[in-house]
């Protein structure tokens, strides 16, 4: 919780510059720290940080078929929902993004869970590339709502 500050600190930079690369669109909303304080209540938070600075975040959330479009997923025991991946704009391109989804597989193995599954804006801002660069593969598009999205699933048992 001592974190809830600097996490929505960086959640705001990334939202910014992502909305100056590329627009406004679903990413640009900045959280409050009583969000960041929400999310840290719900999921388990890993941090990237350099010299005692956060410069990148990832969440996890066991995933719940019910509430979710699940249909494009492997059906599995126990899946866990990869959200929120933020990478501060000026430690992008270093390797921080690829850590913190080695170590969302790594916790995956640990939890146990069967299965890790995330979706990217199917849109230029999205960050698909980037997931199945990290072992991630696509398995459909979201079939509801109004924001377009791709889904991709990890399964710790395949080779990544």
């Amino acid at each position: 919780m001592r974190d809830a500050r600097a996490l929505a600190d960086l959640r705001t930079r990334v939202a910014r510059e992502m909305t100056r690369e590329f627009g406004v669109g679903h990413w640009s909303p900045c959280p409050c720290k009583a969000e960041v304080v929400r999310q840290l209540r719900a999921s388990k938070v890993l941090i990237a940080s350099h010299d005692s600075e956060i410069i990148g975040t990832v969440r996890l959330a066991r995933a719940l078929p019910g509430l979710i479009d699940s249909e494009s997923f492997t059906k599995v025991d126990t899946a866990l929902y990869v959200l929120g991946l933020a990478v501060s704009p000026e430690a992008r391109r270093q390797g921080v993004g690829r850590d913190l989804m080695d170590a969302v597989k790594e916790s995956a193995r640990s939890w146990p869970a069967d299965a890790l599954w995330l979706d990217a804006y199917d849109h230029v801002a999205g960050a698909g590339a980037f997931y199945q660069a990290c072992g991630f593969r696509a398995v459909g598009p979201s079939s509801k709502g109004e924001i377009p999205l791709i889904f991709y699933e990890w399964l710790p048992r395949q080779p990544s």
